[in-house]
């Protein structure tokens, strides 16, 4: 079976060839994206994180889900890399972009939970882990993706991958699921209060 999504984010070709233009080469892949468009659309109203914009193209996977009262916020260091989606999606009310080293933000956001948390970069995988957990609502998700090895993995990284997985499968307060599929991902949801909430 093929598994590669048929109807994509109008606004995706031109994403992919401003990251192209740009020398950007760490973009949602397309299986994920469906991924990330399907879990959105089962949060009408729901709220939104996603750590790492890029140059948004799972911005736009994530919108094409939404409904017209869902709310994404997504954060990203590269302002410039950043700009890009900014532009792309300027006339969209249902996303706040943030300029931010995402360690940072998770460290000071006080506001409310998330019904889906995707995070596509170190903060909230590899660092700032509880943190971004902490943000997930009773019932939400946290979606990661890049765990099958891939091309520019720096040394040892693998074993970093190991730990993160095995971090997250022994959660009491969170179900999870690997999914060697795609760049291989990891889905848990929220089954107990966090004790922030």
């Amino acid at each position: 079976m093929d598994d590669m999504p048929r109807r994509i984010p109008d606004s995706l070709p031109a994403l992919r060839a401003a990251a192209r233009r740009a020398g950007f080469t760490l973009s949602c892949e397309e299986r994920t994206g469906s991924l990330l468009a399907l879990l959105a659309a089962t949060r009408p109203g729901g709220r939104i994180l996603e750590l790492g914009t890029g140059v948004g193209a799972g911005t736009a996977w994530l919108l094409s889900g939404m409904d017209a009262a869902s709310r994404l916020v997504t954060v990203e260091l590269d302002e410039a890399v950043q700009k890009v989606a900014r532009e792309q999606f300027r006339s969209d009310p249902r996303v706040a972009f943030v300029a931010a080293d995402g360690g940072a933000w998770l460290e000071e956001y006080e506001g409310e939970a998330f019904d889906l948390v995707f995070a596509d970069t170190w903060p909230g995988k590899f660092t700032h882990l509880d943190r971004a957990l902490a943000l997930v609502a009773p019932g939400g998700t946290y979606l990661i993706d890049d765990l099958l090895p891939q091309p520019g993995w720096p040394e040892g990284h693998g074993a970093s991958v190991r730990r993160l997985l095995t971090e997250l499968e022994e959660r009491a307060d969170f179900r999870t699921v690997r999914m060697a599929w795609a760049s291989g991902h990891l889905m848990a949801v929220r089954t107990a209060p966090s004790g922030r909430w």
